[in-house]
């Protein structure tokens, strides 16, 4: 929902506007390489999960560090893609990041079997090509482009 956006914006470690920076938005695209190669490399479900979670996040994370939007809280984070980048990111690439961090979250705080090895297996299918998504998402903005992302994300706050 947009009014969560207003939410996020008034919590700490919510959304906030910083300066656009193409330095963090590399090395959060590292990181999320870096995560991606650990959920290959690593046999435990839970850790695959976990690592592709956070890799899917990184990679998002690398597009908001572009446009220069800081947000701390991963739902936000979520929302903000939802809301604010529909122009770059399916609903489908929505609905995988949303489902891996409820994944994560469960994997990793809980002892389950809920959360299945088939989730697990989409992941690694899937990782590999939100991550290539949001590079090119990255390297594809120009100065305007963040210029109105970074307003129609105040004009989507002042809605709310």
């Amino acid at each position: 929902m947009k009014d969560k956006l207003a939410w996020c914006a008034g919590i700490k470690n919510g959304i906030i506007l910083i300066d656009p920076n193409d330095n963090l938005a590399s090395a959060y695209q590292r990181k999320a390489e870096e995560a991606m190669e650990a959920m290959h490399s690593v046999s435990s479900f839970d850790w695959k999960i976990s690592t592709g979670y956070y890799s899917l996040y990184f990679s998002l994370y690398s597009v908001l560090m572009k446009i220069g939007i800081k947000s701390e809280n991963h739902s936000c984070t979520i929302e903000i893609m939802q809301h604010l980048l529909t122009e770059y990111f399916t609903p489908e690439d929505c609905d995988l990041v949303e489902t891996a961090r409820r994944a994560r979250v469960e994997t990793q705080y809980y002892v389950t079997n809920t959360v299945s090895r088939e989730f697990s297996g989409t992941l690694s299918k899937r990782v590999p090509r939100f991550f290539v998504t949001c590079k090119s998402v990255v390297d594809g903005l120009d100065e305007k482009q963040v210029h109105e992302l970074r307003k129609n994300l105040m004009n989507l706050i002042d809605e709310s």
